[in-house]
């Protein structure tokens, strides 16, 4: 039987990948959770095998989930989907410890095929990501959002989505100052010097679906 957790902040999301997963003999849905935050208190608590999560929640977002849970050295293995489908940010979360990668586009037989994969003990990428993947390594293609950490992009993707520095603070639990060196430090490494330029590259590198996300002024 493979234990799993549903983790996205989309209610219609979650019945739909519900619907399809509660009716195959060997998946069982342990809980479900509309933040990062619960998420990881769910998996904390039942440690499943798998765990499909958004990278795109309000607070803390899947790359930050998919860090603590591979430094934590949780058993769980993280499936992202989402609707970014560029190459660059798949390999962003796989360096960050996520097993799996779908786009929301995908089809039943694909979703289901991707839990038993990574439940097997397999990497299962979606066949374009893959695809993807494969062309930028033989190009040579580099992302300038490869040259910021971890955080320094979770503190980006709060930015563009209009989020103040000291509500930053308060989901990150730093300080708005320490928050404030991020975005300078990111914003220097990126040589962008608004928070619309820093809208705009994300959005030319995958990083940034424009129709979910609210673009902040400064």
């Amino acid at each position: 039987m493979i234990n799993l957790v549903l983790i996205d902040d989309h209610e219609l999301v979650r019945t739909g990948f519900r619907m399809i997963l509660q009716q195959q003999p060997d998946v069982h849905i342990c809980g479900e959770a509309g933040t990062a935050e619960d998420g990881l208190k769910l998996i904390r608590a039942h440690e499943p095998e798998i765990a499909l999560v958004d990278v795109h929640m309000p607070g803390m977002s899947g790359i930050e989930l998919t860090e603590r849970v591979a430094r934590a050295k949780l058993p769980t293995q993280i499936i992202i989907i989402t609707v970014v489908d560029d190459a660059r940010f798949p390999k962003r979360l796989l360096e960050a410890g996520a097993t799996g990668y779908l786009t929301k586009g995908c089809t039943a037989e694909e979703l289901l095929c991707a839990v038993r994969q990574v439940a097997g003990g397999r990497r299962y990428l979606a066949p374009a990501v893959a695809q993807q993947l494969a062309l930028a390594t033989l190009d040579g293609e580099a992302s300038p959002f490869d040259a910021l950490s971890s955080r320094e992009l979770e503190v980006a993707m709060m930015l563009v989505r209009g989020k103040a520095l000291t509500t930053i603070g308060e989901q990150l639990n730093l300080s708005p100052k320490t928050v404030s060196t991020y975005k300078q430090r990111l914003m220097e490494k990126l040589q962008v010097d608004h928070i619309v330029s820093l809208a705009h590259l994300m959005t030319i590198h995958g990083l940034l679906d424009t129709h979910n996300n609210q673009i902040g002024g400064n």
